[in-house]
């Protein structure tokens, strides 16, 4: 079953009349199956409750099709983890990607200063993701991506705290077809794993 996204626009060589509404015509466009199924599937994954998620406005001109999600938890020690999750389809395909699906994650995460100052932090932090994916039993190729430390001092008169340490990830990669609920799990096993959260039925020390 597809769906039908419809719009209006005007008809070209029609001018509207004065006093008048100009005339238009109504132009439907058919959402590829491939496509509806790949966000039906994001969406039928079940999240841990710490993971708060708001489906957002995509990017428009990055493929004809997308969908877009933010993510955001705190983790056991209120480090605050937000994050967006992407979904570009394009049926023609596109020679980089490899495939008509790309998936597009960014992941930033608060560090206390002791983990920030760890040399091999971004090596960790990209192992986050590969194992997440690896874990979650997702099928996907041409993964690429970034891990970036920034710090920031506060001076002056200015709110929050003297210094504070972020990761941030971003990458990409292609699904190798229109199931993505492994690549959702493997999202927020990610954002869960970026703020220390243990994993689902384990209790650390001190919780109830």
């Amino acid at each position: 079953m597809s769906a039908h996204i419809c719009f209006m626009v005007p008809r070209l060589g029609v001018p509207p009349s004065p006093g008048r509404i100009a005339r238009h015509t109504v132009s439907c466009v058919t959402e590829p199956e491939i496509f509806r199924r790949a966000v039906g599937t994001l969406k039928s994954v079940r999240h841990r409750p710490e993971i708060e998620l708001t489906e957002v406005r995509p990017p428009q001109r990055l493929a004809p099709w997308a969908y877009a999600l933010t993510a955001e938890v705190t983790g056991p020690s209120d480090e605050l983890s937000t994050g967006r999750l992407v979904l570009l389809h394009d049926p023609d395909g596109d020679e980089a990607w490899g495939g008509v699906l790309r998936v597009v994650a960014y992941v930033r995460v608060e560090l206390d200063h002791e983990l920030a100052s760890d040399p091999l932090l971004p090596e960790v932090g990209w192992s986050w993701l590969t194992e997440a994916l690896e874990q979650s039993g997702a099928g996907f190729t041409a993964l690429g991506g970034t891990v970036t430390q920034t710090s920031s001092a506060r001076f002056g008169d200015i709110a929050g705290p003297a210094r504070t340490d972020d990761l941030e990830l971003r990458a990409s990669w292609t699904a190798l077809d229109g199931e993505l609920a492994e690549h959702g799990t493997a999202f927020y096993e990610l954002m869960a794993t970026a703020v220390g959260l243990p994993p689902v039925g384990v209790t650390l020390f001190g919780q109830r």
